[in-house]
């Protein structure tokens, strides 16, 4: 994201009292939840069990996402609770996709895609646990 984005989510973060926030760290997660969201939305066409927890994961990461991107009406306690609803839904499909992972290689990369979404909401989630004690 550029520049000029990122400052005027920081400028809208202002407002909402997460003016702390680590713009790199919420910059990763937003990334990590795009690549989830596509990883998930192919995965989802392969017809296997894995296609509702794929594409119930990747409604889930696209919501987060642009829940992230605009900030109005947000507070540390609506993100957190989201952050923890993506961080399930990742965690459920990752789990799902695993079982065909080593007879899919779309399985498997969605599955490190989950993995790598569930990492990023939770540095996030652990920033702002950070940021309110």
């Amino acid at each position: 994201m550029d520049s000029m984005m990122m400052d005027a989510m920081a400028t809208e973060m202002k407002s909402s009292g997460m003016e702390m926030m680590d713009m790199s760290v919420m910059q990763a997660c937003m990334d990590a939840c795009a690549a989830c969201e596509q990883a998930c939305t192919v995965c989802s066409t392969q017809m296997m069990d894995c296609s509702v927890a794929c594409m119930n994961c990747a409604d889930m990461c696209g919501t987060m996402m642009r829940s992230m991107l605009r900030m109005q009406g947000m507070t540390a306690p609506v993100m957190m609770s989201m952050l923890d609803a993506c961080i399930a839904m990742c965690r459920m499909c990752m789990d799902e996709c695993a079982q065909h992972a080593e007879h899919s290689d779309v399985c498997r990369m969605c599955a490190q895609a989950c993995k790598a979404c569930m990492d990023a909401c939770m540095a996030m989630r652990d920033m702002m646990t950070k940021m309110a004690s």
